[in-house]
């Protein structure tokens, strides 16, 4: 044990290797907050691609998530080609960010183009599934915004289309693909840097902005409910940090709390939860007040027999500027890590996925588990009602 510890300790001094298997780089140090050790995750190279690895398409762009999605593919070797929405000005927006794409006439025209090998979408949740599905049967793979999938019955569809056709079906949950500080503790955790991981906790607050949300976004069969929506990032990083492979929730509840003028809105939800690697506690709401400098004061807490890693994803209130701060602490010493320079790999892995019909960036099992025990957790939560 005092081997193991000792190895720990040193690989903590040193540098971590990427989830790729990349060259090891040095951590480097910056300065301290009092007793908090300060260190900043060093660049690495990044592979730069001279022609198109893979061609993908956009079919629906109703959140703004998706440039995310196109930008995740386009870092990682792919080249947008076709595009298509039913709506114009989410078309006139898109076409102005990607003047290069085609605006295709429909949706068959993408279906039907065999050079297309991926399709991207952040159309209405409750009609990701469905458009999944027609995707997997033209022959091709596809990316969804989350929440990929807002009910059991196109659970069962997704996974049935799925294992028959063999393409894949995945969420981009981009509060740990796409937060270069949760990377960061993805290497950390896996390297041992808090022993055994025993819980996660999840906080997904979100600022409203009423006035700049669509019609659907206030309809809970459309937008699948706040725990289906919001919080499947944190049933995801709640199974990838502890390692299960099965899960159970033992209480969630909802409500609306603030918002009578919405009335099929929820602004309030939280989970207890438990799989076979770990417990997990998940809360998310629509109460960033206005007087924060970013939409949502993201957090994740890792709690490990050996210590424990918080995550401040979008802002840290105690003065550092920007985001993606990582904190450990171990049975050693305080660290802080910047983790502004953390690759990002989830795009560049899928498109090997892609080509290659492996699942490096996610397995087909994890992504659609976080999303059962999402709707699971949504279906059976109980109502809040309070009465002062």
């Amino acid at each position: 044990m005092k081997k193991k510890t000792n190895q720990r300790r040193t690989f903590l001094k040193e540098s971590i290797a990427s989830a790729a298997g990349m060259m090891a780089l040095p951590m480097l140090p910056s300065m301290a907050y009092g007793n908090i050790i300060t260190e900043t995750v060093a660049p690495i190279v990044v592979p730069q691609y001279d022609t198109p690895r893979i061609k993908f398409s956009v079919i629906g762009m109703n959140h703004g998530h998706i440039y995310g999605q196109v930008e995740a593919v386009v870092r990682g070797g792919g080249e947008l080609v076709s595009f298509y929405a039913k709506e114009p000005d989410l078309v006139a927006a898109f076409a102005k960010r990607f003047p290069k794409a085609k605006l295709a006439s429909s949706e068959k025209e993408i279906l039907d183009d065999k050079s297309i090998q991926l399709v991207l979408s952040s159309i209405i949740a409750n009609e990701r599934a469905p458009l999944g599905i027609r995707v997997m049967k033209s022959g091709k793979d596809y990316m969804s915004d989350k929440p990929g999938i807002t009910t059991l019955e196109q659970l069962a569809e997704v996974r049935k289309v799925q294992k028959q056709t063999g393409r894949i079906y995945s969420i981009m949950y981009s509060e740990r693909l796409e937060n270069r500080a949760t990377v960061k503790a993805g290497e950390l955790v896996k390297a041992g840097a808090i022993g055994k991981v025993i819980q996660t906790i999840g906080m997904g607050p979100h600022r409203m902005n009423p006035k700049t949300r669509p019609e659907w976004f206030f309809n809970k069969e459309q937008f699948g409910g706040i725990i289906c929506d919001i919080a499947s990032h944190q049933f995801d990083q709640f199974l990838f940090f502890t390692g299960s492979t099965q899960g159970e929730i033992v209480a969630s509840q909802i409500g609306n709390t603030n918002h009578p003028q919405y009335p099929n809105f929820e602004d309030f939800g939280d989970v207890m939860l438990r799989g076979n690697g770990g417990m997990g506690y998940i809360r998310v709401d629509w109460f960033t007040p206005d007087g924060l400098n970013t939409w949502g004061d993201g957090r994740l807490t890792i709690l490990g027999t050996e210590g424990f890693i918080e995550i401040r994803k979008n802002t840290d209130i105690g003065g550092r500027s920007g985001g993606n701060h990582l904190f450990l602490v171990d049975q050693k010493e305080t660290r802080y890590i910047d983790c502004t320079q953390q690759d990002l790999p989830y795009g560049r892995l899928l498109v090997d996925d892609v080509l290659n019909r492996t699942e490096t960036a996610m397995s087909q099992a994890h992504c659609l588990l976080a999303m059962e025990l999402a709707i699971k957790a949504q279906k059976n939560a109980q109502k809040i009602t309070l009465t002062k």
